[in-house]
């Protein structure tokens, strides 16, 4: 610790002298690695995409309206130079309560999930991994997950590989009484990936309200969460971003937080791990996507992490 602290003397000492930020400071500071050192990793560079969320599963026009856009953004995001992109819940559909309810369309109930466009949506997706691999970019991208009847889907976050192969699954765990109630399984595990050598975990949904699941994440030492959201214009939703803001601050971490292309709602951005903007999405609700290289924050980790761990074993949190 002594040759930590005398290390960030230094960078403090030279970013006073000179005007550099701490970053830069550092930079010239530090010391050049020997050759044993493993290599720092470069930036990785994310893009956060919000796009238009349609709510019926058994439009299959709708589904193939949903995919031609994701496969626009993708295209934007790789022109943009990004590695991985990161996509909204709902990004190919975000089914209502209403779109596939036994009871008719004016009242709620179990959805008969019989009635979607599986065969639509299941070549959308086809179509986006193929795409991945083409452009030789991660995808994240949140669809219903269809499992063998009577059980119901899950809502997930498939990640494909930039070589067009879905290596990771992530299921919604923390559903809301409508999701629960009449429309999937819940998920019941974090579920980490790594891209590029930054460690990357997975949030849906309602999660974005449960900051244990954000501590989890940090103890499973990730580089930063990538979140998907979408509201069905519930009230108190501008709460997201403030709350997303918070766990980034918190743990120490980045977050990508992706929504739908709604000028009334919150906008997707990319955040640092002192809690502000790094990239953001228009806020007048285009889809769009917005690019961030995500990094190890030398002066916030891992000393921001140690010291917050040693003070939860110490008492017991």
């Amino acid at each position: 610790m002594t040759t930590d602290r005398n290390l960030k003397r230094r960078v403090r000492a030279r970013a006073a002298k000179t005007g550099e930020s701490y970053t830069a400071a550092l930079r010239n500071v530090r010391p050049e690695p020997s050759a044993d050192e493993p290599p720092r990793a470069a930036p990785l560079p994310i893009a956060v995409a919000q796009s238009t969320v349609r709510t019926d599963p058994a439009d299959a026009d709708g589904l193939r309206a949903s995919g031609a856009e994701v496969r626009r953004l993708m295209t934007d995001a790789a022109a943009a130079g990004a590695r991985l992109v990161h996509f909204t819940e709902g990004a190919i559909c975000f089914p209502d309560k209403y779109a596939l309810s036994e009871l008719g369309p004016d009242e709620a109930g179990p959805a008969d999930w019989s009635r979607a466009a599986w065969t639509v949506l299941e070549d959308e997706l086809g179509q986006v991994a193929r795409l991945a691999d083409e452009l030789a970019i991660w995808t994240v991208l949140a669809a219903p997950h269809r499992r063998p009847a009577p059980s119901r889907p899950h809502n997930s976050l498939y990640v494909v590989s930039d070589e067009g192969a879905v290596v990771a699954r992530y299921d919604e765990r923390t559903l809301s009484n409508t999701k629960l109630s009449f429309l999937y399984e819940p998920g019941a595990a974090p579920v980490t990936v790594t891209v590029d050598g930054y460690r990357l975990g997975l949030a849906l949904g309602m999660d974005v309200h449960f900051p244990e699941l954000f501590t989890e994440y940090e103890r499973l030492d990730v580089d930063g969460v990538l979140v998907s959201y979408e509201t069905g214009g519930v009230p108190g939703r501008e709460t997201v971003t403030t709350e997303a803001r918070g766990y980034a601050a918190a743990n120490s971490y980045w977050i990508s937080l992706a929504v739908p292309a709604d000028a009334s709602g919150p906008h997707a951005g990319i955040i640092g791990p002192r809690g502000g903007w790094s990239a953001s999405c228009p806020p007048d609700g285009t889809p769009a996507v917005a690019v961030a290289g995500v990094h190890r924050d030398d002066e916030l980790s891992p000393y921001a992490r140690d010291w917050r761990r040693r003070t939860r074993d110490r008492v017991s949190l």
